[in-house]
């Protein structure tokens, strides 16, 4: 029986609140019509819509069904409901192209797209090859079983989710969530990090990743809590915090909330410092949160915000402690049942200080939806016979310099972990340093083919309003901190950097832009 299931059917005559929608309300709790939609209805709404999928008999077992659906109490119904009907839930984002959007259903075979009112138009395109279908008519069919029942008839090891890597370095695959990935996720995080019925989760992130839908979303929905459902909006996420115990948010946002902050009357940073300082917990994932960043909140709230480590293969696997100390630029140590290991460059596959971070644990994904030999480059199996270990992809390692020895992500192997002159350099490293000049808004530092250095380091910077700043200011700038090998060759100034839904830069792409910007002089550290 499927644990992700039995924790939500538990809720089916729970009057409290699940999704907090429209006005601010944190002491809504059950189906006021203003907003508040209770556990027990987002339940009937699940069992309701699981009858419509199986009207004409079952769901093949793991059946991809697809929900373009706005953040609402039916996307969490239409969720569950695809799951109690033995289906597994495809996730599209109103902000993709339609070319990308009809790859990803072509791609995980779906027959099936539930589409709410808001999305009708975008949905449009898909018609002519899937079956598209209103979500609001579905909610009120008729039940044929209770959730329990349904639930019971799911295993642990049926596919769940299918959720698409943000192709980063290459096409997007397909990465495949069984219902015990999910349900342990569910569960090692909630616990972890304290969730409990009396939380209210500001949630503003897409539910089309990882970060938006399992650790965010499912982890408060599996605890009893609240979670209150909003598109990101700096000031309004700053009034919010008011009536929330928890905010989960990407570096992106912070940047974000403190461009508006900065903007603010006095009053207004008094008011949002005061309710910010009130939350019980701040999250940041998805990227590393740049130190300057996390000292900002520290300033306002007393405490840095609580990274941790997750990619969509495996969902949270490091954390750092809710109650114990928390350093910037650190992830923390894996949760329980997560193991771990650095492992250095060559075929022996030996321990290393400095390397690529490999995991295993149940919360590890089953593989990519019909990529045998993507799913079997991404394993490596153990010698001594257990469970194969998962290669991230991210080069880490540990600081012994601070309690508990915590891990430090140093940049995706492919993008950030940049071989410059004989040198192998850290991207982020560098970044760290030019956000500290009072010039720089963003930067993205990434190499470029070089015929003399192997790869030429290029810092893509984002000036500050209108501040005056030349590249030989910045190369200067990091040369007084940094070794000289580690110094940018070349410095270009753009009005935006490349970024995807979460707002994280899109690497490869801005190296595909860089030519029409960049002359290579030779330059000298």
């Amino acid at each position: 029986m499927s644990q992700l299931l039995a924790r939500f059917a538990a809720r089916a005559d729970d009057p409290r609140a699940a999704v907090l929608e429209g006005p601010l309300d944190a002491g809504a709790r059950g189906d006021d019509g203003g907003g508040a939609r209770s556990y027990a209805s987002v339940v009937r709404g699940a069992v309701a819509i699981a009858a419509a999928l199986t009207t004409d008999g079952p769901l093949p077992p793991g059946e991809r069904v697809a929900l373009l659906v706005h953040p609402s109490a039916g996307f969490l119904s239409a969720f569950f409901g695809v799951l109690l009907a033995g289906g597994a839930v495809v996730v599209l984002s109103p902000l993709h192209p339609a070319p990308e959007t009809a790859y990803f259903c072509a791609d995980a075979g779906v027959r099936t797209v539930l589409v709410s009112a808001p999305m009708r138009e975008l949905a449009a395109p898909l018609a002519g090859a899937h079956a598209v279908r209103a979500l609001e008519p579905l909610l009120a069919t008729p039940a044929g079983a209770d959730a329990r029942s349904l639930a019971e008839a799911v295993a642990e090891a049926s596919p769940a989710l299918q959720l698409y890597t943000s192709g980063t370095t290459g096409k997007p695959k397909g990465a495949v969530l069984t219902h015990e990935n999910i349900g342990v996720q569910q569960a090692l995080v909630g616990r972890a990090w304290g969730f409990s019925e009396s939380d209210v989760l500001l949630h503003a992130l897409p539910l089309h990743h990882m970060h938006g839908l399992a650790i965010a979303l499912l982890t408060a929905i599996g605890a009893g809590a609240a979670a209150r459902l909003r598109a990101f909006d700096a000031r309004a996420v700053w009034d919010e915090m008011a009536n929330a115990t928890v905010f989960m948010g990407v570096p992106a946002m912070y940047h974000r909330l403190f461009l508006a902050f900065d903007a603010a009357t006095d009053e207004e940073r008094a008011r949002w410092s005061a309710s910010a300082a009130k939350l019980r917990l701040a999250t940041s994932g998805s990227a590393a949160l740049p130190v300057t960043l996390a000292e900002r909140w520290r300033a306002v709230t007393g405490t840095i915000p609580l990274e941790r480590f997750g990619m969509t293969e495996i969902g949270v696997g490091i954390s750092n402690a809710l109650h114990g100390p928390r350093f910037a630029g650190s992830v923390g140590l894996p949760l329980p049942t997560v193991e771990t290991k650095i492992v250095g460059e060559g075929p022996a596959h030996e321990d290393a200080d400095v390397g690529e971070l490999w995991i295993r644990g149940p919360s590890v994904f089953a593989g990519y939806h019909r990529k045998d030999a993507e799913t079997a480059s991404a394993f490596v199996p153990d010698p001594r016979g257990g469970a194969p270990w998962f290669r991230t992809g991210d080069t880490v390692t540990r600081d012994p310099s601070l309690e508990g020895a915590p891990f430090r992500i140093l940049g995706r192997t492919s993008v950030d972990i940049l071989k410059s002159g004989g040198y192998k350099l850290s991207a982020l490293e560098i970044e760290e340093v030019l956000r500290e000049h009072a010039a720089v808004a963003e930067v993205a530092v990434v190499g470029i083919s070089d015929e003399a250095w192997g790869e030429r380091v290029v810092a893509c910077v984002v000036r500050r309003g209108d501040a005056a700043c030349e590249a030989a200011d910045l190369r200067a700038f990091v040369r007084e901190r940094l070794a000289p090998y580690k110094v940018p060759k070349d410095v270009v100034f753009l009005a935006e950097l490349p970024k995807n839904a979460l707002g994280k830069v899109v690497k490869p792409e801005l190296v595909r832009q860089l030519p029409a910007h960049l002359r290579l002089p030779t330059l000298s550290s």
